[in-house]
This record gives C-alpha cells, structure tokens and sequence, in this order.
C-alpha cells in the first residue's frame, strides 16, 4: 500500500514542492551569534480560530525554507505551555542568544481579558528548540499595567540582552526595556521608545549599521517604522521615516531579510474585522518607504496562527525540528487564481471559500491513497473521518464512503502538473479521465479540461497544496 510519505512525495515531484521551497530569508531582530549558514525559519506562535471557538495559548512552532510558506510542527498544537500565572501565553518571542543556544519570551496572558495588570512574562530556555527547559516568570517592573508582546536583542555596546516590552507608563502606552545577562535577572525598567502618542509591539531589526524599529500606532492603527544608529533608549524617537503601512486592523510586526540579498518582508497580523489572518509586504530597501503587499499566492501562514516571531535556523535544525514534532497528516488546498480562498466542504457542498472562516477544520483535508487506485489521491475530511469529496453527476460534494466500486471511483482522483501553472497542481478523475476537478462560482465539479482550454478554465483547475 502507498503510505501517506509517498504519496505527498508523489505530489511533489508534480509540482508542489514550489509552495514549500525557495529563497532562505534573514529573521528579525538581526544576524544571530554563531550559528550558519541558515537553510530555514522557525515560527512561534499561539493559536486563535477566525471567529475566537478554538484558541490554544501555548507555544506553537512552524518551519519555513522561505520564510513565507509554513509547516506548522506537532499538529498544529503546542510544543509547550505555561505552568504559572494565567496558564497561557500570547505574543512569544524566539531568540538565538551569543551561545549559539535560543530563549523564548511571551506574554503572560491567556484569553481575551486585557484588563488585569501583569507585571511578569514567560521565559524559557532551549538549546534546539526541541526541548524546553529552566521555565520561570520574570517580573519586569512594578507599575500597575500590563507586559505585553516582549522581544528580546542583543546590545553590543551593552554587552546585554535588552528586553523590550508594550507597557502604559503613566502617561501613555510606550515601549519599555529591560537589560539582563541570563534572562533571569533584570535590570530596572525605563522607557525604551516613545513618539510622543500611544504605541504597541515593537519590534527590532538590527545590521548593517542602521537598526530599525517597527510598531503599531495606536492613534490610526498603522505599522510604521523608526531607525537610529544606536540602540540607547531615546534614541528611536525622533526617527520616524515611513508613512504608515495598513490593511485593515493590523498589529504585531515582523521584519524579515532575505540574507543573500536586500529584499525585506513585514509581516502584521490582522485581529478585526477577522481574526487569525496575517498580512505580508515586501521592500527592496528597508532605508526607504516602499512596501508593497503581496496576495495570498505568494505566502501561507501556520493554521489560525497569531502575532507571530520568526528566527533564522541551519538547515539541520530545520530537518531536527520536522524530525522531532512531525509534519502535520492533513493539508489545506488553495485556489489559484482566487489565492485567498481554500478548498473547504460546507452543508456537504464542496466549495471555495475566503479564509478565514468557522469551522475552519472544513477547509482540512487527509490527502489518502486513492479508494480506487493507490496511486491516486482521495480526499478525506478531517473534522468528518469517512466522508470524502466524491463527484455525482459531475459536481463535487462531501458524502460518506458506502464501500462500493462506485463511490470509490467516483472519489478517486490523479495528481497533476497544474494546468495553468507547472509548478503547481492539477486533480484529474479517475473515472472521467477528460475532467478535471475544477471551480465554477465557487462551486466544485468536474468539467472537461486539458492544456488546449481557456486560460480560465485552466485556472480555475489548478490548485497550490499547503498546510
């Protein structure tokens, strides 16, 4: 029997492997200490569904080779979760310390009440991020606010980590920080970075001479950034040199650089008016304004993942991380030429919808051994196990498997080079082998298609598989 390893190998040598591979990105927060050259990224991340019915607020973990297209680790659940203060985390932070070992920061709240002071965040070491080890609350000040979104660098000039944070100092929302050696003991607070209005998850971008600081405004609600050629406290406030970068409610920006090149990515995560979505823009000179967005062809993040941190890791790492946590055993299935929506079932009905939505595992599909060939592919639902996507009568629905030659044909499909684009993937009916599986209205069916239709049929039957 084809195992699933070879069947998704399969479907990558049709073309696939395009949304998995490409260009090896640098991360925010700057060049790491010693470790090289980089083959990979890690994501940490919690999770909250589209519309807030399934959240999860440990630390999950994704890879990427390109920084733009995601493998959540270990399910999609999480690696490892707070054992103190709200029992939950938000907003970790991931970074690669001078030994060459990494240390996870996070906020100390679970849920939605945004109320209660919290004056301490999570910590945790890790020499390789397969394991978490020394867990422990630091208490960051005595104000009587909260400690939201830390991230953490390494001040040269210092020789210390510094440690910064969104706080309310009294005055307005600012961003304040902390110096520390070992991430146990810190020192007092002070203001880090304050415009002069309110201001929420900073983020930093260190090299090349100029560092760069990104947050959110919260007067209108845009992304900009800062630049100084220090790191001292102050120093960024007066260095306000972009427009505003925004798509609706967007916060929690991440800088990210390609490392053989300069070509950057800011990522920002959308909390209304949906929820779980990022948005991504690329500059090909942080030192000027010049972001464009990219469409949800170019990108794919985690599973419901929220506010976000990327760091750069060796290839090996890479391999160790997928070999330790385990790729996920279900996929999501993208349109082409209308990127942002997925291949889902809804009232049985096999559709195209923009994500995201709720339920969001409608949109999950177990890529099977064909039920009528292995070396075709079946799609089974996650959230309804038995029930799969089957042709009658040419159009496509959900319906449970009866065990006949029939159904199993019906459900049976064959994976090929995308018709409108090679390098992704096209489904072709076991048993009307001139149709392929294609949208009409949004609509699944099977229609008669080939290299020689209309360019928008084609489109319309070419597919990018993700996670």
């Amino acid at each position: 029997m084809t195992t699933r390893r070879e069947l998704l190998a399969g479907l990558l040598s049709a073309g696939t492997a395009g949304t998995l591979g490409g260009l090896a990105l640098g991360a925010a927060g700057g060049p790491a200490a010693a470790a090289g050259p980089f083959g990979g990224y890690v994501m940490g991340y919690f999770t909250e569904s589209p519309n807030r019915l399934a959240n999860n607020y440990g630390l999950h973990l994704a890879v990427s080779t390109d920084a733009l297209n995601w493998v959540p680790l270990n399910q999609n659940n999480p690696v490892v979760t707070p054992t103190a203060g709200t029992g939950g985390l938000r907003d970790p932070f991931i970074l690669r310390k001078q030994n060459d070992q990494f240390v996870v920061v996070a906020t100390d709240l679970a849920g939605t009440d945004f109320t209660q002071p919290n004056q301490f965040i999570h910590v945790w070491d890790s020499v390789d991020l397969r394991s978490f080890t020394g867990y422990r609350r630091v208490r960051m000040h005595t104000m009587n606010t909260h400690t939201w979104a830390p991230e953490a660098f390494w001040d040269a000039a210092r020789g210390q980590y510094a440690i910064i944070y969104s706080a309310f100092n009294g005055t307005r929302d600012v961003t304040m920080v902390n110096y520390t050696t070992d991430f146990v003991t810190v020192s007092a607070a002070q203001v880090f970075f304050d415009p002069g209005f309110n201001v929420l998850d900073a983020t930093m971008h260190l090299g090349g001479g100029t560092n760069y600081l990104y947050y959110k405004n919260l007067v209108n609600g845009r992304l900009y950034g800062a630049r100084s050629n220090t790191l001292n406290p102050g120093s960024f406030n007066s260095g306000i040199y972009t427009a505003g970068v925004v798509n609706g409610g967007i916060e929690a920006p991440i800088v990210v650089k390609a490392y053989d090149r300069n070509e950057w990515w800011l990522w920002g995560d959308s909390y209304g008016p949906v929820n779980g979505e990022f948005y991504t823009w690329r500059s090909g000179n942080l030192n000027a304004d010049s972001w464009s967005l990219l469409t949800k062809a170019q990108y794919t993040q985690p599973l419901n993942s929220k506010h976000a941190t990327i760091a750069p890791i060796t290839a090996a790492e890479r391999t160790n991380l997928l070999a330790r946590w385990g790729v996920p055993t279900w996929n999501r299935i993208k349109s082409f030429n209308l990127p942002d929506r997925l291949i889902r079932h809804a009232n049985n009905a096999g559709r195209i919808d923009p994500y995201p939505f709720d339920p969001y595992p409608d949109s999950q599909w177990r890529l099977r051994p064909g039920l009528a060939a292995a070396s075709g592919v079946s799609f089974e639902s996650v959230n309804f196990p038995g029930r799969y996507l089957r042709h009658s009568n040419y159009v496509v629905g959900l319906a449970v498997n009866d065990g006949t030659a029939l159904f199993a044909a019906d459900a049976t499909f064959y994976a090929v080079p995308g018709l409108a684009d090679a390098s992704l993937t096209s489904w072709r009916s076991h048993n009307f082998p001139d149709r392929h599986l294609r949208h009409a209205n949004f609509v699944l069916r099977i229609d008669p298609i080939n290299a020689g239709s209309p360019a928008v049929d084609r489109a319309d039957a070419t597919f990018q598989i993700s996670y």
